[in-house]
């Protein structure tokens, strides 16, 4: 937010997700498990900065040399906190895997093409991401489920990989405070518009208003995947950027002026 204020725009934080280490004891020890046999997979894809920096939290000391595990990232952010943690682990950069910076879009999709080389049968892939509060299905357990993810998952498989996952974060709902409250309630006023980085936040939103009228204010998201939930949302105007800094601040350039 500090960026945006940098660049001359009037920005204000909401909260709309807490990230909480996860709550269901089965994902928990799936997750204690995986911690400590993770130099044993090829590769493991962590779905968010949130991901690496939760389940890395708590992991026993490697190897040494480092594994030649590979790390996938799908988007800079993600690729940002793993050459942190991994350099902490002595775990070269060169071992990260993600989207170049000219890629149309960071996600899933636009991964497969830099690590679908790597991927043979029997190879190993871990993914590492979260999931929403009490949203850890008794038959998917791991948590494999998913839009970008469940796509990248069917490639993998389609080649002979063996494919596991961990859920290491929850996602809930904040508790706001009676400032955030009328912040949030304010947001529904004609000008406003909204950055959303995941349609859970969306979600929580319209789940904290659920009377809010939100056809005069604009969403700018920053996937495909997201703009869908903020139109079923009932925003009245609808903006996509890729996920970085410039693009977002070309985004909001194209829908008004800073005041």
């Amino acid at each position: 937010m500090q960026a945006l204020v940098e660049a001359g725009w009037p920005a204000l934080a909401v909260p709309l997700v807490d990230i909480v280490p996860p709550q269901d004891p089965i994902a928990r020890d799936a997750l204690d498990r995986v911690r400590r046999h993770w130099e044993d997979e090829d590769a493991l894809m962590f779905v968010s900065a949130a991901a690496v920096q939760h389940f890395f939290a708590a992991v026993h000391p490697i190897s040494n040399p480092p594994p030649r595990t590979r790390f996938w990232a799908p988007g800079p952010g993600t690729a940002r906190a793993l050459e942190r943690v991994l350099r902490s682990l002595g775990v070269p950069a060169t071992q990260i895997d993600s989207p170049p910076d000219h890629a149309q879009q960071f996600d899933s999709e636009h991964l497969w093409p830099v690590v679908a080389e790597q991927v043979r049968s029997g190879f190993r892939l871990l993914v590492v991401r979260g999931a929403s509060a009490g949203a850890v299905a008794p038959g998917d357990p791991a948590g494999l489920v998913g839009q970008g993810r469940d796509w990248l998952i069917q490639r993998c498989r389609e080649r002979g990989a063996m494919v596991e996952a961990c859920v290491a974060y929850e996602r809930r709902a904040p508790r706001w405070s009676l400032e955030q409250a009328a912040a949030a309630s304010a947001g529904a006023a004609p000008g406003s518009l909204w950055i959303f980085s995941g349609s859970q936040a969306v979600h929580h939103l319209r789940a904290a208003l659920p009377d809010h009228d939100w056809s005069h204010a604009a969403a700018l998201c920053t996937h495909e995947r997201i703009a869908v939930t903020a139109r079923a949302a009932g925003f009245g105007q609808i903006l996509i950027s890729r996920p970085t800094l410039s693009d977002v601040l070309l985004s909001l350039e194209s829908a008004q002026a800073p005041s």
